[in-house]
């Protein structure tokens, strides 16, 4: 159903990551994890061709989720964003624009769901 959408997951907490990383391949997507945003950047370097950056906001680093939101909208600006956080809400204004925001815990379904929303609205 998603075959060739590219989505890079990237959550420090390794069980979290494996499980949406899991349910989203399993849905077809192309899946690319990283624990950290510079991994992450590393990824996104290297030219693989993700068009949407699913990552939490609190992770270790010198980057937050919403710091390498920013950065990742202000260099790929096609590239699709979505946030999420278990320990604090994020308003509207506070993402880049089009990015979407989803509270922990989630339903991975919902994830796909707006990852396809996203790329073919």
């Amino acid at each position: 159903m998603y075959r060739g959408i590219a989505v890079l997951v990237v959550e420090d907490e390794v069980l979290v990551r494996m499980d949406v990383s899991s349910s989203l391949s399993d849905q077809g997507f192309n899946v690319y994890e990283a624990r950290d945003a510079g991994e992450a950047m590393s990824i996104l370097e290297s030219g693989k061709r993700i068009q949407v950056l699913f990552t939490d906001v609190e992770m270790p680093g010198a980057m937050d989720g919403l710091a390498l939101s920013a950065v990742v909208h202000a260099r790929w600006p096609t590239l699709k964003i979505i946030v999420t956080s278990g320990h604090r809400t994020v308003r509207r204004e506070h993402l880049p624009e089009g990015a979407v925001f989803f509270p922990k815990p989630y339903d991975p379904r919902r994830i796909a769901k707006a990852i396809e929303d996203i790329i073919d609205p």
